[in-house]
């Protein structure tokens, strides 16, 4: 597909998503950079520059209804909000904890979803660009919340090409390994799971392998730029990644289901 027209970014404050409404804008879409608040994508569209596109900064919490309002003429969504939980075993983590999570990560991005549809179709077709995670292609331990609820996103999103192919609409997702955000930065600590009994050493082995994935961390901007490629390359695949080390996880993601961080 060509960049132009609208496309909808969620959770482009920071990170990933403001790199990436960047780089759309840039690559000549007229973007629309949503999040929960608006103050802190005041001064987005001043780092577009020369070109083709520009950025409005809208008000979109996903896990409010009443604020997502989707522009007519809507060709690209990407789903990029999400959040995280604390690095707890399974059997460790309040319910209340799991709702949290699954609110943003996946009825928050369905909810986005259904409304978009029906905008894309009437346009002619377009893409829906879904953020994942590489960590699906690892059985890491105590990210149980955070990739169950990417996990859901990532086989919603194979049902939905089926059906959206037929209009014109292409679903792609992304599994990020390593990037550049505030996010990757707080991972960057000893699990909460080092308190519960029993998972003290894998709390432990899990926070020295941390730094393991330093050499591989790519920059926000890098990031963004695969992504919109993956968005503009009609006959691409439904998943790819963004990122070196997500790439290798991917590829090598069916030969061996259970590699882990922490595997000796």
């Amino acid at each position: 597909m060509k960049a132009e027209g609208i496309a909808v970014v969620t959770g482009a404050s920071r990170g990933l998503g403001r790199a990436l409404a960047i780089e759309m804008a840039r690559a000549g879409f007229e973007v629309v950079a949503t999040m929960r608040d608006p103050d802190a994508g005041a001064d987005l569209s001043n780092e577009v520059g020369g070109g083709g596109g520009g950025i409005t900064v809208t008000r979109l919490d996903v896990t409010k209804p009443e604020t997502i309002v989707l522009p007519e003429g809507l060709r690209v969504l990407v789903n990029n909000a999400g959040t995280e939980a604390t690095y707890l075993p399974v059997e460790a983590v309040p319910m209340e904890d799991w709702r949290h999570v699954f609110e943003t990560n996946f009825f928050g991005v369905m909810e986005v979803t259904r409304r978009a549809v029906p905008l894309i179709r009437t346009t002619g077709g377009g893409v829906i660009c879904n953020i994942t995670s590489a960590s699906l292609a690892m059985s890491v331990p105590f990210y149980g919340v955070y990739r169950a609820s990417k996990a859901a996103v990532q086989t919603m999103g194979e049902s939905l090409r089926a059906e959206v192919a037929p209009f014109g609409i292409r679903v792609v997702e992304i599994m990020p390994g390593p990037v550049d955000t505030e996010m990757l930065s707080n991972s960057a600590r000893l699990p909460e799971a080092a308190e519960i009994p029993g998972y003290e050493s894998m709390a432990q082995s899990m926070y020295e392998g941390r730094s393991g994935v330093d050499p591989f961390i790519t920059p926000a901007a890098t990031a963004a730029a695969a992504v919109l490629e993956a968005i503009l390359t009609d006959d691409g695949p439904l998943r790819s990644s963004c990122d070196r080390l997500g790439r290798m996880l991917l590829s090598g993601w069916q030969d061996d289901p259970e590699v882990s961080l922490n595997a000796k």
